[in-house]
């Protein structure tokens, strides 16, 4: 049987971390908990839980935890997690059956995503890929935000579904969205991208909408899936309205 390490990235996440940890018991030959210095008792419920916790800070780069974290694991295989997400009991049979079979192979899985408890089909939380079974050699994460997992091997689908608690309420929501913001600017400014305010401030967002609420079949989620079209539609031109002040002081001290 092929042992697998989970790994997963905590900051306050006392009234997840439980119930994360124990839908992952089925496959887990070791919990690994990267602690980002919580201030409730995180640490405490995943060590109840068997977990091995490392504190070590964040740093606004999630990239670079997540590959601290690999760095962290005793097994040859690896599933990453984050506190907010459950393994169903049938990914968890997937994801020992798809490691036992011994293939170097990187497994993506579909998160159903909820919102307040409901599951969001359509719109900007439908149901997304993300891979999280690997093989641990050569494996590392890139960039502060929305990260991307860098391998060498082929990648193949899980059928069954993990369940993304995304978020519990609109405040939740909208400073995830202000922090996102930021950190994207931030990017773009590093990248050398220059603001342009027709195309950034009007074109951009009115996209978005059309994106989320048509193509993406949002409207079908009723009055959420409208109010999710809408801010997601404002995070992408606080985006840009963010990349037009840092770009503007980046000028003004050269």
């Amino acid at each position: 049987m092929a042992d697998i390490s989970v790994l997963i990235l905590a900051k306050n996440e006392a009234e997840n971390i439980r119930a994360c940890i124990e839908s992952c018991r089925p496959f887990a030959a070791e919990v690994v908990v990267i602690d980002d210095f919580s201030d409730d008792d995180t640490a405490q419920i995943a060590e109840e839980c068997g977990a091995r916790v490392v504190r070590r800070a964040l740093n606004g780069d999630w990239g670079g935890q997540k590959t601290f974290a690999v760095q962290q694991a005793a097994c040859p295989w690896i599933f990453v997690i984050d506190a907010d997400e459950r393994c169903t009991p049938e990914l968890a049979g997937e994801i020992r059956k798809a490691a036992n079979a011994g293939e170097q192979t990187a497994y993506r899985v579909t998160r159903l995503n909820h919102f307040g408890g409901r599951p969001v089909r359509h719109g900007p939380l439908s149901p997304d890929r993300v891979t999280r079974l690997l093989p641990r050699d050569n494996v590392r994460f890139e960039g502060l935000v929305h990260e991307k997992t860098v391998h060498p091997y082929p990648e193949k689908n899980l059928a069954a579904p993990m369940l993304h608690y995304t978020y519990d309420n609109w405040d939740q929501y909208l400073a995830k969205m202000n922090r996102y913001s930021a950190l994207s600017a931030e990017r773009y400014l590093r990248e050398g991208r220059r603001p342009r305010p027709f195309a950034d401030l009007w074109l951009r967002p009115q996209t978005a909408f059309v994106k989320m609420y048509f193509l993406k079949l949002g409207f079908l989620d009723g009055a959420l899936g409208y109010a999710l079209a809408k801010n997601y539609a404002n995070y992408t031109l606080n985006k840009y309205i963010k990349l037009q002040e840092m770009y503007a002081r980046q000028t003004s001290r050269s």
